[in-house]
This record gives structure tokens, C-alpha cells and sequence, in this order.
């Protein structure tokens, strides 16, 4: 695996021996970056990108469940990792209950650590990959919708590709000869979109699409 394909990590924790151990643990698997503080840390996961973070707990300037708190109150979903001395209980539910997915204590078993890592980050892979619709999850790969009472619907090519350009601009009014130009054949008439809207409709739920009358379809409730 060259570097580049590497996940990016971002580590955040203030010992300065042990930071640069944790750092030299995951390189082979990761792209590493070491911050000592939890300002720089805040700051880093809220304007790069990262694949996962490790956070420590106790943290100089900002602690790291503030850290973690601000991170999930401005959006961001990437999966987090707290890395703490920090053992009790109830410090784990603080963590837990700060948006953290994960938790380890030190000393802890490196290959435990690594294990715990991939996991989240397979979980965050995954969960890219798919669309949430509502009550719904879209994966455009398998053509399958998911609803989180347990149902699956199978999708057909084009019924997929129609449902992920709404759900991909939610607020957005698609025109009917939009959505013929991008999804179908130059012969088709503008009334196939209508077709396909009323089977996806009937596949998973009316309110999934919603007709704003006289201009065409968005993502939301129907309201015809």
C-alpha cells in the first residue's frame, strides 16, 4: 500500500513520548498526523479530511471530550476513537455520549488498537458508500434501498439513478427534461420520468418524492 492509499489519521495526544509511539505504531497502515493539543486538534478535524480519529482524553488548551463534542456539533461524522488512562465507567459514557465510537484505555494491546481502527474505519467506508433518504438508506452500487425497520427494496438501473440525483441536492427542483437529458435516451418522452417517480413511489413510500407543480420533482414529501 503506497502512501497515498493509506487512511488519514489524525492523533491527538499531549505526551510527548507516547504520541510519537502511537504514531510510529500505525504509520504502516496509516497517514498519520500528531498534534499535542486540543485546540490544533479541533481545529485540524474541523478543515481537513480524515478517515478516523484518535483522541486522547486529557487534553492541554481544550479537553478531548469538548473536542469530540464541538467536531459532532459542526457535522462532522468521521469515526472517533478515544485513547484515555481514563478507565472508569462513567468516563466512558461521557465519551460515548460526547459523539465518540469507540474507546480504549492504556495501557492498551497494540494489536487491539489496530483491530479497533480498521473496524471503524470499514463502518465509515460503508456508510459513505449510501444515501439516507428520510427513513431510508440508498446504495446505488447494489440498487438496494434500506429502511431502518428492516425492509429492502430492489431498485431497478434506472429507478437508482433517478432517486440518487434527487437525494444527492435535496433542496432542488429537478425539471422533467432534466432528468430526461441525464438519465435517459433521446428518444424518450418527458412522461417516462412521471413513470418512474410512480413506481419508486410504490416501491418504497409515496412521500419519498414530492411534485412541485409546474416546474417538476425533489426529494420529500408528495403532496399529489
Amino acid at each position: 500500500m503506497t502512501l497515498a492509499d493509506r487512511p488519514a489519521l489524525l492523533l491527538v495526544e499531549d505526551d510527548p513520548v507516547l504520541g510519537p509511539l502511537i504514531a510510529e505504531l500505525l504509520e504502516p497502515d496509516y497517514r498519520v498526523r500528531l498534534v499535542a493539543n486540543g485546540q490544533d486538534g479541533l481545529h485540524l478535524g474541523l478543515t481537513e479530511p480524515w478517515d478516523v480519529l484518535v483522541i486522547d482524553r486529557g487534553l492541554p488548551v481544550m479537553d478531548g471530550i469538548a473536542v469530540i463534542a464541538a467536531l459532532r456539533s459542526k457535522g462532522i461524522a468521521t469515526p472517533i476513537l478515544i485513547l484515555t488512562a481514563l478507565g472508569d465507567p462513567d468516563e466512558k459514557v461521557r465519551g460515548l455520549d460526547a459523539g465518540a465510537n469507540d474507546y480504549v484505555t492504556k495501557p492498551f494491546d497494540a494489536g487491539e488498537l489496530a483491530a479497533r481502527l480498521r473496524a471503524l474505519t470499514r463502518s465509515y467506508a460503508r456508510a459513505a458508500d449510501t444515501i439516507s433518504i428520510g427513513d431510508w438508506e440508498l446504495d446505488p452500487a447494489s440498487r438496494l434501498v434500506r429502511s431502518v425497520y428492516g425492509g429492502t427494496v430492489t431498485l431497478t438501473a434506472k429507478e437508482t439513478e433517478v432517486l440518487a440525483a434527487l437525494a444527492a441536492e435535496p433542496g432542488r427542483v429537478f425539471t422533467r427534461d432534466e432528468l430526461l437529458a441525464g438519465f435517459f435516451d433521446p428518444t424518450d418522452q418527458p412522461g417516462v420520468i412521471d413513470t418512474y417517480v410512480h413506481h419508486l413511489r410504490r416501491k418504497i413510500t409515496r412521500t419519498v418524492i414530492r411534485t412541485v407543480h409546474g416546474v417538476g420533482y425533489q426529494l420529500g414529501e408528495a403532496n399529489d
